[in-house]
């Protein structure tokens, strides 16, 4: 049964999307049959992995979600041997509100996704989830029907501002929706050495979190930020590139973390 990974943060513009596409294009390199689910409805994995939003023909995570189709039925391939991907659309932005009208109980709204997966656990290895910046129904639905979560922090002033209440918020789902949610590790993003505030950052965030903290930073890289308008993983894109080379290196931490 394939392990579900969500890519979380309430803040934005922390790399979750970045992270979400290229550890799932990583771990197909490696082999690992993997699942990217973009739960986002800015559907920037989608865009990301050459996909247009517009052109899905009403089969993406949304009508999943409302019940209109099965997870299996909107699953596309990428130029990646190993990875699929569930499209988003900008939809998904109305399907709390479709959710709540439809569903009463509020534990069972929040386990639609979870439902879904089922159908399709046992094809994958690996399936990461890309989560919109926010803790509404489609976040909770994807923390739901996870294993754990990578939370990346990125290496800049306020990289800690909001994160009590991410951890305050995952308990809360711990306690009363997934008591086996666990937290995969601590992702650093947009690391630059050469910055004293960068190097003080990730001191900090170590010593909060100790061996949560994956020994994987992602630094700062140009080729990294390109490779989503080409609609491309860096890995297709530049495969010699110091990003490339930094999730392909996260990729074997979580196979060899799981391993254990």
């Amino acid at each position: 049964m394939g392990k579900v990974i969500s890519i979380a943060n309430q803040k934005g513009g922390v790399g979750k999307t970045t992270t979400a596409i290229n550890l799932a294009a990583s771990l197909a390199v490696l082999e690992k049959k993997t699942l990217l689910i973009d739960a986002d409805p800015q559907a920037n994995a989608t865009s990301g992995l050459n996909f247009n939003p517009n052109s899905t023909d009403k089969k993406t995570i949304y009508e999943v979600l409302v019940g209109i189709r099965r997870m299996e039925e909107i699953l596309l391939d990428t130029e990646i041997k190993n990875l699929s991907v569930a499209p988003s659309h900008i939809n998904l932005a109305g399907a709390e509100i479709e959710l709540v009208e439809n569903i009463e109980s509020i534990e069972e709204r929040a386990r639609q996704l979870k439902k879904a997966l089922v159908d399709v656990r046992d094809k994958f290895d690996y399936i990461i989830i890309d989560c919109a910046p926010s803790l509404a129904t489609v976040t909770i639905n994807a923390l739901v029907a996870s294993d754990s979560v990578i939370i990346p922090i990125q290496s800049e002033f306020f990289a800690l501002e909001g994160l009590g209440k991410l951890l305050n918020n995952i308990k809360l789902i711990q306690g009363e929706l997934n008591p086996d949610l666990m937290i995969e590790g601590f992702l650093l993003t947009m690391f630059d050495s050469r910055l004293r505030l960068a190097n003080q950052v990730a001191d900090e965030v170590r010593r909060h979190f100790g061996s949560m903290v994956f020994e994987t930073i992602i630094n700062r890289n140009v080729r990294l930020s390109e490779a989503p308008s080409h609609g491309k993983p860096v890995i297709l894109y530049d495969a010699m590139s110091n990003g490339s080379n930094n999730y392909l290196n996260l990729a074997k931490e979580v196979i060899a973390k799981n391993q254990q």
